[in-house]
Protein backbone atom coordinates (compact mmCIF):
# COMPACT_ATOMS: atom_id res chain seq x y z
CA UNK A 1 0.00 0.00 0.00
CA UNK A 2 1.28 3.40 -1.32
CA UNK A 3 1.94 5.88 1.97
CA UNK A 4 -0.60 8.22 2.65
CA UNK A 5 0.87 11.97 2.03
CA UNK A 6 1.14 13.92 5.05
CA UNK A 7 0.32 17.47 5.10
CA UNK A 8 2.99 19.05 7.20
CA UNK A 9 2.43 22.89 9.15
CA UNK A 10 4.37 24.36 10.90
CA UNK A 11 3.41 26.98 14.07
CA UNK A 12 2.74 30.32 14.38
CA UNK A 13 5.49 32.61 13.15
CA UNK A 14 6.96 29.51 11.51
CA UNK A 15 6.98 27.91 7.39
CA UNK A 16 8.28 24.20 7.16
CA UNK A 17 7.93 22.08 4.09
CA UNK A 18 5.51 19.47 3.28
CA UNK A 19 6.44 16.22 3.17
CA UNK A 20 5.92 15.32 -0.16
CA UNK A 21 6.05 18.79 -2.08
CA UNK A 22 9.02 20.44 0.28
CA UNK A 23 7.47 23.61 -0.02
CA UNK A 24 5.91 25.90 2.51
CA UNK A 25 2.97 25.06 4.14
CA UNK A 26 0.79 27.35 6.73
CA UNK A 27 1.05 26.89 10.60
CA UNK A 28 -0.13 25.85 13.58
CA UNK A 29 -0.24 25.89 16.96
CA UNK A 30 2.23 23.12 18.20
CA UNK A 31 5.62 23.92 19.26
CA UNK A 32 8.65 23.89 16.64
CA UNK A 33 10.58 21.37 18.48
CA UNK A 34 7.45 18.73 18.04
CA UNK A 35 6.60 19.60 14.71
CA UNK A 36 10.70 19.24 13.39
CA UNK A 37 10.78 15.67 14.88
CA UNK A 38 8.03 14.25 13.42
CA UNK A 39 8.93 16.00 10.35
CA UNK A 40 12.53 15.01 9.93
CA UNK A 41 11.18 11.38 11.18
CA UNK A 42 9.36 10.90 8.19
CA UNK A 43 11.34 12.62 6.14
CA UNK A 44 13.21 9.75 6.37
CA UNK A 45 10.82 7.00 6.42
CA UNK A 46 10.97 6.11 10.01
CA UNK A 47 8.41 5.11 12.15
CA UNK A 48 7.64 6.20 15.85
CA UNK A 49 8.22 2.98 16.97
CA UNK A 50 11.51 2.31 15.52
CA UNK A 51 12.68 5.82 16.67
CA UNK A 52 11.62 5.19 20.34
CA UNK A 53 13.38 1.56 20.02
CA UNK A 54 16.20 3.56 19.15
CA UNK A 55 16.01 6.19 21.74
CA UNK A 56 15.16 3.22 23.93
CA UNK A 57 11.70 4.76 25.09
CA UNK A 58 8.42 3.74 24.27
CA UNK A 59 6.75 4.63 21.47
CA UNK A 60 3.87 6.72 23.16
CA UNK A 61 6.50 9.29 24.52
CA UNK A 62 7.51 9.95 20.96
CA UNK A 63 4.03 10.15 19.90
CA UNK A 64 3.36 12.94 22.75
CA UNK A 65 6.21 14.49 21.44
CA UNK A 66 4.95 15.01 18.07
CA UNK A 67 1.31 15.75 19.61
CA UNK A 68 2.39 18.69 21.57
CA UNK A 69 1.74 16.71 25.04
CA UNK A 70 5.14 16.51 25.76
CA UNK A 71 8.96 17.69 25.18
CA UNK A 72 11.79 15.36 25.04
CA UNK A 73 14.60 15.16 27.61
CA UNK A 74 17.45 17.75 27.25
CA UNK A 75 19.98 14.36 27.27
CA UNK A 76 17.65 12.74 24.49
CA UNK A 77 18.21 15.69 21.98
CA UNK A 78 22.11 14.53 20.73
CA UNK A 79 20.72 11.40 20.39
CA UNK A 80 17.36 12.50 18.37
CA UNK A 81 19.88 14.47 16.08
CA UNK A 82 22.26 11.80 15.52
CA UNK A 83 19.27 9.65 14.72
CA UNK A 84 16.97 11.76 12.41
CA UNK A 85 20.53 13.21 10.62
CA UNK A 86 20.03 16.50 11.37
CA UNK A 87 21.85 19.34 14.22
CA UNK A 88 20.24 21.43 16.84
CA UNK A 89 20.04 24.18 14.33
CA UNK A 90 17.44 22.05 12.24
CA UNK A 91 15.55 20.88 15.68
CA UNK A 92 14.29 24.10 16.67
CA UNK A 93 13.73 25.59 13.34
CA UNK A 94 16.96 27.91 13.63
CA UNK A 95 18.78 29.12 10.92
CA UNK A 96 22.41 28.02 10.69
CA UNK A 97 24.83 31.25 10.10
CA UNK A 98 27.27 28.38 10.04
CA UNK A 99 25.66 26.78 6.93
CA UNK A 100 27.17 27.35 3.40
CA UNK A 101 24.75 28.63 0.63
CA UNK A 102 24.28 26.32 -2.34
CA UNK A 103 26.94 28.87 -4.59
CA UNK A 104 29.84 28.16 -1.70
CA UNK A 105 29.25 24.55 -1.66
CA UNK A 106 29.11 23.78 -5.29
CA UNK A 107 32.48 25.86 -4.96
CA UNK A 108 33.66 23.30 -2.57
CA UNK A 109 32.90 20.63 -4.00
CA UNK A 110 34.73 21.63 -7.19
CA UNK A 111 37.71 22.60 -5.49
CA UNK A 112 37.86 19.27 -3.34
CA UNK A 113 38.12 17.14 -7.12
CA UNK A 114 40.99 19.33 -8.49
CA UNK A 115 44.68 17.62 -8.41
CA UNK A 116 46.82 19.09 -5.89
CA UNK A 117 48.66 21.43 -8.51
CA UNK A 118 45.22 23.25 -9.13
CA UNK A 119 44.14 23.84 -5.84
CA UNK A 120 47.58 25.49 -5.60
CA UNK A 121 46.32 27.81 -8.36
CA UNK A 122 43.21 28.37 -6.77
CA UNK A 123 44.56 29.33 -3.69
CA UNK A 124 46.91 31.53 -5.14
CA UNK A 125 44.40 33.35 -7.58
CA UNK A 126 42.27 33.66 -4.43
CA UNK A 127 45.16 35.39 -2.31
CA UNK A 128 46.16 37.77 -5.36
CA UNK A 129 42.14 38.98 -5.68
CA UNK A 130 42.22 39.26 -1.63
CA UNK A 131 45.21 41.41 -1.69
CA UNK A 132 43.98 43.79 -4.64
CA UNK A 133 40.12 44.34 -2.84
CA UNK A 134 42.62 45.35 0.20
CA UNK A 135 44.37 47.59 -1.78
CA UNK A 136 41.35 49.27 -3.11
CA UNK A 137 40.16 49.66 0.50
CA UNK A 138 41.67 53.25 1.97
CA UNK A 139 40.40 55.81 4.34
CA UNK A 140 38.31 58.28 3.08
CA UNK A 141 40.66 61.32 3.22
CA UNK A 142 40.51 65.00 2.07
CA UNK A 143 43.57 66.81 1.11
CA UNK A 144 43.57 70.46 2.24
CA UNK A 145 46.60 72.75 2.62
CA UNK A 146 46.80 74.10 6.19
CA UNK A 147 47.39 78.37 6.16
CA UNK A 148 50.18 78.70 8.91
CA UNK A 149 48.21 82.19 9.41
CA UNK A 150 46.03 82.69 11.48
CA UNK A 151 42.91 85.22 11.09
CA UNK A 152 43.22 88.67 12.62
CA UNK A 153 47.23 88.60 12.65
CA UNK A 154 49.40 90.46 10.68
CA UNK A 155 50.79 88.84 7.90
CA UNK A 156 52.36 91.23 5.39
CA UNK A 157 52.10 90.55 1.40
CA UNK A 158 49.12 88.05 0.64
CA UNK A 159 51.30 86.10 -1.18
CA UNK A 160 52.63 84.81 1.37
CA UNK A 161 49.96 83.53 3.06
CA UNK A 162 50.30 80.21 0.62
CA UNK A 163 53.84 80.44 0.60
CA UNK A 164 53.94 79.11 4.46
CA UNK A 165 51.42 76.62 3.92
CA UNK A 166 51.51 72.87 3.80
CA UNK A 167 49.02 69.98 2.99
CA UNK A 168 47.36 68.39 5.59
CA UNK A 169 45.02 65.19 5.73
CA UNK A 170 41.64 65.45 7.54
CA UNK A 171 38.74 63.02 7.31
CA UNK A 172 36.32 63.33 4.64
CA UNK A 173 33.01 64.95 5.81
CA UNK A 174 30.17 66.91 3.48
CA UNK A 175 31.58 70.26 5.11
CA UNK A 176 35.72 68.70 4.23
CA UNK A 177 34.78 67.56 1.35
CA UNK A 178 33.99 71.37 -0.11
CA UNK A 179 36.89 72.94 1.72
CA UNK A 180 40.11 74.12 0.19
CA UNK A 181 42.07 75.44 3.41
CA UNK A 182 41.84 75.15 6.44
CA UNK A 183 42.90 78.94 8.89
CA UNK A 184 43.25 79.47 12.55
CA UNK A 185 41.20 81.85 14.30
CA UNK A 186 43.30 84.65 16.60
CA UNK A 187 41.15 86.60 18.56
CA UNK A 188 37.52 87.01 19.58
CA UNK A 189 35.77 89.25 17.65
CA UNK A 190 33.77 86.81 16.17
CA UNK A 191 32.58 85.26 19.55
CA UNK A 192 29.83 83.42 20.17
CA UNK A 193 30.24 81.26 16.94
CA UNK A 194 33.88 81.23 16.30
CA UNK A 195 36.48 81.05 19.17
CA UNK A 196 40.03 81.77 19.48
CA UNK A 197 42.24 79.16 18.77
CA UNK A 198 39.61 76.89 16.43
CA UNK A 199 40.01 76.52 12.94
CA UNK A 200 37.88 76.90 10.33
CA UNK A 201 37.53 75.16 6.86
CA UNK A 202 37.41 78.06 4.21
CA UNK A 203 35.93 77.09 0.56
CA UNK A 204 37.53 78.75 -2.62
CA UNK A 205 35.64 81.79 -4.07
CA UNK A 206 35.68 82.10 -7.88
CA UNK A 207 33.85 85.23 -7.80
CA UNK A 208 33.80 87.95 -5.86
CA UNK A 209 30.05 87.97 -5.99
CA UNK A 210 29.53 84.40 -4.69
CA UNK A 211 30.04 85.74 -1.53
CA UNK A 212 26.35 87.05 -0.27
CA UNK A 213 25.58 89.49 2.46
CA UNK A 214 25.21 87.71 5.22
CA UNK A 215 28.20 84.78 4.75
CA UNK A 216 30.63 84.68 6.73
CA UNK A 217 34.42 85.30 4.62
CA UNK A 218 37.95 84.89 5.20
CA UNK A 219 39.36 88.56 4.27
CA UNK A 220 42.98 90.01 3.90
CA UNK A 221 42.79 93.72 4.67
CA UNK A 222 45.67 95.64 4.39
CA UNK A 223 48.65 93.58 5.88
CA UNK A 224 46.13 91.48 8.08
CA UNK A 225 43.62 88.51 7.70
CA UNK A 226 40.30 88.55 9.36
CA UNK A 227 36.92 86.31 9.53
CA UNK A 228 34.01 88.60 9.14
CA UNK A 229 30.07 88.85 8.20
CA UNK A 230 30.17 90.35 4.82
CA UNK A 231 27.62 93.11 4.80
CA UNK A 232 26.67 95.84 2.44
CA UNK A 233 28.43 98.64 4.83
CA UNK A 234 31.23 96.52 5.19
CA UNK A 235 32.86 93.78 7.51
CA UNK A 236 30.57 92.96 10.74
CA UNK A 237 31.85 91.44 13.83
CA UNK A 238 29.69 89.11 15.89
CA UNK A 239 30.49 90.10 19.20
CA UNK A 240 29.16 93.94 19.69
CA UNK A 241 32.06 94.56 21.47
CA UNK A 242 34.16 95.42 17.87
CA UNK A 243 33.10 97.67 15.47
CA UNK A 244 31.74 97.29 12.27
CA UNK A 245 34.96 97.74 9.34
CA UNK A 246 33.98 100.80 7.10
CA UNK A 247 36.45 100.92 3.71
CA UNK A 248 36.85 103.57 0.91
CA UNK A 249 37.69 102.83 -3.01
CA UNK A 250 41.18 103.09 -2.43
CA UNK A 251 41.69 100.48 0.97
CA UNK A 252 43.10 97.15 -0.37
CA UNK A 253 40.04 94.86 0.78
CA UNK A 254 40.71 91.38 -0.21
CA UNK A 255 38.33 88.44 -0.20
CA UNK A 256 39.84 84.52 0.15
CA UNK A 257 36.68 82.38 0.56
CA UNK A 258 34.07 81.62 2.15
CA UNK A 259 34.20 80.11 6.19
CA UNK A 260 31.59 76.68 5.87
CA UNK A 261 32.51 75.41 9.02
CA UNK A 262 34.74 74.73 12.06
CA UNK A 263 36.50 71.96 11.91
CA UNK A 264 36.68 69.61 14.98
CA UNK A 265 40.16 68.53 16.72
CA UNK A 266 39.90 64.95 15.67
CA UNK A 267 39.30 65.40 12.20
CA UNK A 268 42.55 65.18 11.97
CA UNK A 269 43.76 61.43 10.06
CA UNK A 270 46.05 59.48 12.13
CA UNK A 271 49.69 58.82 10.32
CA UNK A 272 48.39 54.74 9.11
CA UNK A 273 45.40 56.33 7.64
CA UNK A 274 47.54 59.00 5.62
CA UNK A 275 50.62 56.68 4.45
CA UNK A 276 47.42 53.83 3.93
CA UNK A 277 45.89 56.82 1.80
CA UNK A 278 49.07 58.16 -0.38
CA UNK A 279 49.79 54.83 -0.84
CA UNK A 280 46.78 53.87 -2.62
CA UNK A 281 46.91 57.49 -4.41
CA UNK A 282 50.28 56.87 -5.97
CA UNK A 283 49.24 53.37 -7.46
CA UNK A 284 46.63 55.10 -9.05
CA UNK A 285 49.17 57.76 -10.15
CA UNK A 286 47.87 60.51 -8.47
CA UNK A 287 50.79 60.96 -6.10
CA UNK A 288 51.49 64.43 -7.07
CA UNK A 289 49.90 66.32 -5.14
CA UNK A 290 50.40 70.11 -6.65
CA UNK A 291 46.74 68.54 -7.78
CA UNK A 292 45.52 69.58 -4.48
CA UNK A 293 47.11 72.86 -4.08
CA UNK A 294 44.44 75.00 -5.37
CA UNK A 295 46.33 78.55 -5.85
CA UNK A 296 45.53 81.25 -2.98
CA UNK A 297 46.67 83.93 -5.31
CA UNK A 298 44.04 83.24 -8.13
CA UNK A 299 41.24 83.33 -5.01
CA UNK A 300 42.27 86.69 -4.14
CA UNK A 301 39.29 89.15 -4.97
CA UNK A 302 39.61 92.87 -4.25
CA UNK A 303 36.32 94.48 -2.97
Amino acid sequence: MPRRKIEWTAGKNHFLPDIQTEKNAPGSSLPIICEQIRCHREKIGMEQKALAQALSISANTVSNWENGRSRPDINLLPAVCRILNINLYDLFGISNPDRTDPEEQRLLTAYRQLSPAHRYAVRQMTDTLLHIEQEQSYPDLTPLLYINKALAAGIGDPAELENDAETVYVYTTPSAAKADWIFSINGDSMEPDFHNGEEVLVQRITQPTDLRYGEIGAFIVGNETYIKQYEPDGLHSLNPDYPVMHFEDEDAVYLIGRVIDTLPPDSYASQTDIDLYRHFIEKEGNGDETHIRKSLRKSQYRF
